[in-house]
């Protein structure tokens, strides 16, 4: 598998950044850091392309891995050896996050595939399906984590309404229409301001207010009182996968 393309650099680019890695070979941190402050999008393109998905500074782990890859890269590259340095650092940057998403998945891997194995520009053996399968796991990791996040946080929501997660899944409506329709009446509160902002102060609905917006009776309302707070929380809060349950 080649290396993805990166944005071509000017002659006089190279240059200067051949100059900036001799400097640090020299001990001189200034050109160092320099090196890391100008390859940031750098950093931040490899770890995507290697993850293939689109990596934040600041907000994602693996482009902390990218960046003390790319120092890793600085370190050992060898000036004599003719070589792209953006390419040789490249590669590190796949190699460690192949290991950081390997460390991740530790005690969930497969067997690797021998059959999928190739080498790297150094000779090293990677196996492209084995890399595929920790990412795809990883993601699915990340993905468990922020659902489980969500729900804590809407759980917590919800005892300020006094309302606990397992009597909300004994009360949600068992038939599909009786469902659609305790939904319609929440999403018709949030969607006026003064309805909304009554539920989070008061924490109760505004019943009589309510029922000027909607074409559900108030007995109905009443008895499903408790879910439609609840879905109403879930589309007023930050809770996108939550929501997917109920749009």
């Amino acid at each position: 598998m080649g290396i993805l393309p990166f944005r071509r650099k000017k002659a006089d680019e190279t240059t200067d950044l051949h100059q900036l890695l001799t400097r640090t070979r020299s001990g001189d941190e200034e050109a160092r850091n320099q090196i890391l402050r100008d390859y940031i999008p750098f950093v931040a393109k490899s770890a995507s392309q290697a993850t293939g998905r689109y990596i934040r500074r600041g907000q994602d782990d693996e482009f902390s891995v990218a960046l003390t890859a790319f120092n890793e890269a600085i370190e050992r590259y060898d000036l004599d050896r003719g070589t792209s340095f953006l390419a040789f650092a490249d590669t590190v940057i796949k190699r460690r996050l192949i290991d950081y998403f390997r460390s991740k998945q530790a005690n969930r891997r497969d067997l690797p595939f021998s059959d999928f194995e190739v080498e790297d520009e150094e000779d090293n053996v990677i196996n492209y399906v084995e890399v595929q399968k920790s990412v795809e796991l990883h993601h699915k990791q990340v993905e468990s984590d922020a659902r489980r996040e969500e729900i804590m946080r809407f759980t917590m929501m919800l005892s300020d309404f006094e309302i606990s997660m397992e009597e909300l899944v004994d009360i949600s409506p068992k038939h599909q229409d009786a469902r659609e329709n305790a939904i319609d009446v929440a999403k018709a509160l949030v969607s006026q301001p003064e309805l909304r902002d009554y539920l989070i102060t008061k924490k109760s609905l505004p019943l009589k207010a309510l029922m000027n917006h909607v074409a559900v009776s108030r007995k109905t309302i009443e008895r499903q009182r408790k879910y439609i707070i609840a879905v109403s929380l879930i589309l007023i809060g930050d809770f996108d996968m939550l929501q997917d349950y109920i749009t």
